[in-house]
């Protein structure tokens, strides 16, 4: 079995519990703006998702929310990108460039040195793209602070600009093409605002970033891709990992093949048939290895982070032929009888959910939603057996050739580890 999420090696684990401290030595808050902090962090909590409509473009211009984003969501973003990239298969050599579009505070070049101790003692050169320079000061002094005494190699070049709706950038970043080109968490603050079933429109937008992530790329680099696990976060992700294959640049990870995606975020009926319910790529983990001083400002701001949620995507470099999967896109390949294989690789996505009416004393009544080279995959089995497999977990189960009634899905029954 492989995870997205392995455990943080031990020295990640350290540098991440000082960054709480860390950051209030680069960013000292006097004692009578601290008691107001879980207030403010309460409140950039709310204009990042209820009240998106009245915040400005520039809101962490303003101190008092730089200061809660800086002490709340970049540790617990540097956290949760961390656990991601300390698996992802990501090769950057010396002298390679590295694009950061809505760099924020450089929360992906913190991330890649807490992460990647291989990558400290090479030369990189980081362009870090955002649209509030104070942000980018701060991030530059927050990276300073977090390298020093290690004679950093890393070049970070700060530009201020922003990534348009219509899929170019405000300026120009110069220089040769990147090795690897990444957005965190920008794209959900350029869409979070078009209708719901306007399918049509979000289309139009990611086909302009799919092109542009493309061509500020070396042919022979990678695309990075995160956003927050959320229903129309993954439907994004669907609708790029699609237009990206259309420039030749084929999902790495999480996709375990390059066939249509079978979670694309669109609304589907639900396992009872009372309503409908949105399927999407997400993965989460628990986050009880994060550090207890940001724990207690969570729980301080009364929004508590148990667990860490994402979707994102990792395309590679542009192929001229589309890689052979052993399951084609032909219906006819994915019958039931040919679903039988020993060895289906398998993404494990979605929480485990009850199945089943209970009736048949011999049939399973847990499954989760999983991913392989034949589309959509009913994990199933006991509850027990179900939750020894995390999320973003890759396992080799035999499908047994059914389908799920309800979702369509082959069915792959998981069988209790015998340790």
């Amino acid at each position: 079995m492989t995870g997205l999420f392995a455990p943080l090696p031990d020295e990640s684990r350290m540098i991440l519990d000082r960054l709480p401290g860390l950051i209030d030595k680069v960013f000292p808050l006097p004692e009578r703006f601290r008691v107001g902090l879980p207030r403010d962090v309460a409140e950039l909590s709310r204009l990042l998702t209820s009240a998106r409509p009245e915040r400005g473009a520039s809101y962490l211009g303003k101190p008092a929310l730089l200061s809660a984003y800086l002490r709340y969501f970049l540790p617990w973003n540097i956290y949760r990108l961390s656990r991601l990239l300390t698996s992802l298969p990501l090769e950057l050599h010396p002298n390679d460039a590295v694009n950061d579009l809505g760099a924020g505070p450089l929360t992906l070049a913190a991330a890649l040195w807490i992460s990647r101790p291989a990558l400290r003692n090479i030369p990189l050169e980081f362009r870090c793209l955002d649209r509030t320079p104070a942000v980018l000061d701060a991030g530059k002094k927050f990276f300073a602070a977090l390298t020093a005494g290690t004679d950093c190699p890393w070049m970070v070049r700060t530009i201020k600009g922003d990534v348009r709706r219509n899929g170019r950038l405000s300026v120009e970043i110069r220089g040769k093409p990147a090795t690897l080109s990444a957005a965190v968490n920008v794209y959900n603050e350029l869409f979070w605002d078009f209708s719901p079933g306007d399918t049509d429109e979000l289309e139009r937008f990611t086909e302009g970033q799919a092109r542009l992530l493309s061509s500020l790329t070396d042919s022979q680099g990678s695309v990075l891709v995160v956003e927050p696990g959320i229903p129309r976060s993954g439907e994004f992700i669907s609708l790029l990992r699609f237009l990206l294959m259309e420039e030749g640049r084929y999902p790495t990870a999480p996709c375990t093949h390059n066939d249509s995606c079978p979670m694309p975020g669109g609304r589907t009926e639900n396992r009872h048939g009372t309503g409908r319910k949105e399927r999407w790529c997400h993965f989460a983990f628990d986050t009880e290895d994060a550090p207890k001083e940001l724990h207690k400002l969570s729980a301080a701001a009364h929004i508590p982070k148990e667990r860490a949620v994402l979707s994102f995507l990792l395309a590679g470099p542009v192929l001229s032929q589309r890689p052979i999967n052993l399951v084609t896109n032909n219906p006819e390949k994915k019958d039931a009888q040919k679903a039988q294989k020993k060895h289906e690789k398998i993404r494990v996505i979605s929480d485990v959910f009850h199945v089943g009416d209970g009736k048949d004393p011999g049939a399973y009544s847990w499954g989760r939603y999983g991913c392989g080279e034949h589309g959509l995959i009913l994990v199933a089995g006991s509850k027990a057996a179900l939750e020894e497999t995390p999320s973003g977990a890759l396992e080799e189960i035999a499908l047994n050739g059914a389908r799920d009634g309800k979702s369509g899905a082959f069915v792959a029954v998981k069988k209790r580890n015998s340790t």
